[in-house]
């Protein structure tokens, strides 16, 4: 990776880690950070100690800066951008015909697939967190089963324990709030009986859809049913045998119960009123954000948990694999930038170092390696713990 160059694009919460990561353990030469407000960014550098990164500026909605930008030299772009500006990231990657990481979810280009791969580029969404390194940590665990019956992956974002009754919520901000309010609005899909099921925006927090879960020293938490189980299960190839696949937020005790009142009263819907002014979202989270924020001396936590239960040699068996982490102090990252962030840097090196080749849209379910790849995270801190549990102690919608 010596002589490379690195172009991370957006460095608000998480793209903070990506640029700290960078700078204090990968190799490459050359470090360009963008972002709308460079004064903002500046000081972010500034706070970092960073020594070989350049700050520039990138309004993202400029299409021909962004292009102009993605051309003009770098090995590989990571792009932490909100979600709405991956299509004209993704684009732009392909047309200057560079590298690309990002950590939003990868719907709307896998067709680019033969496109990227003409390119000679990698292109590799989902990179993240939730989704991302719990991706490889399904793969991997894939492997110690010969039949999948079920496949449960949680994951969570929420006040440390000490923190946990800061608010009458229990519940703070570490990434876009509006992002939140919006997987809290969208439809689910999971696999049940063998069968796809959809689950409508406004019945995820109905009791049909949520559990409690035990998570090692923390206690009971709450899960709800989030996002799209049966597309993972096809890019785990394990569509067509799983009985069960479910994808679930976690959650301090008391969220699916004030979450569910104001998804009944239509709090959380994203349409604008006829007679002008904020939807009735946009209103709430004009309202909360502020009252949400994390203070200097506050820690988060994020947790995750791939359940996957099966057989292997005609015997059955289940297995679990956890991960918790918690705020840096003394580099003042949060857990969700660390966890989000940092496996977005180290896939990004991979690609730099050859230890990813695939070209085209790739996915970190089949194209990044397992062990290096929590290696890396072990050496940031962030480990995962493996168990085996009984069979029937796995929950299972019904």
């Amino acid at each position: 990776m010596m002589g490379k160059t690195v172009l991370v694009l957006g460095v608000g919460l998480q793209g903070r880690a990506v640029v700290e990561d960078l700078e204090r353990r990968s190799p490459v030469a050359r470090i360009i950070a963008a972002d709308r407000d460079v004064e903002a960014l500046e000081r972010c550098l500034a706070q970092l100690g960073a020594r070989r990164t350049e700050a520039r500026h990138l309004d993202a909605r400029d299409e021909g800066a962004l292009s102009a930008l993605l051309s003009s030299g770098p090995d590989v772009v990571i792009d932490m951008l909100p979600a709405p500006f991956t299509k004209a990231v993704t684009r732009a990657a392909i047309d200057a015909g560079v590298h690309l990481v990002c950590t939003n979810y990868a719907h709307d280009y896998r067709h680019l697939d033969a496109e990227a791969a003409a390119r000679d580029v990698t292109i590799m969404p989902e990179a993240g967190l939730d989704p991302g390194i719990d991706l490889v940590m399904a793969a991997h665990a894939l492997t110690h089963f010969d039949v999948v019956e079920s496949l449960l992956s949680y994951g969570g974002g929420m006040p440390a324990p000490e923190c946990r009754d800061a608010n009458p919520l229990h519940y703070k901000i570490s990434w876009n709030f509006g992002g939140v309010l919006s997987s809290y609005h969208r439809p689910a899909k999971v696999i049940i009986g063998g069968r796809e099921v959809t689950v409508a925006p406004d019945e995820i927090f109905e009791p049909r859809w949520t559990h409690e879960i035990t998570f090692g020293d923390l206690g009971r938490l709450e899960a709800f049913i989030n996002g799209n189980a049966a597309a993972f299960a096809h890019l785990l190839g394990i569509a067509d045998t799983v009985r069960t696949t479910a994808r679930y937020s976690c959650r301090w005790p008391g969220h699916c119960a004030f979450w569910r009142t104001l998804s009944k009263l239509g709090l959380l819907d994203d349409t604008a009123p006829a007679e002008g002014g904020p939807s009735p979202r946009e209103f709430l989270r004009r309202h909360l954000e502020p009252w949400l924020q994390y203070a200097d001396d506050e820690r988060d936590m994020v947790l995750l948990r791939v359940e996957v239960a099966g057989s292997k040699g005609g015997v059955r068996l289940a297995r679990r694999w956890d991960l918790v982490d918690y705020r840096d102090h003394a580099t003042g990252l949060l857990a969700m930038n660390r966890t989000v962030g940092y496996p977005a840097s180290i896939v990004a090196g991979m690609i730099l170092d050859g230890q990813i080749t695939r070209r085209g849209v790739g996915s970190p379910v089949r194209d990044v390696p397992p062990e290096p790849f929590f290696r890396a995270l072990a050496e940031r801190g962030i480990t995962i713990t493996e168990t085996a549990v009984a069979p029937g102690d796995c929950h299972l919608p019904q």
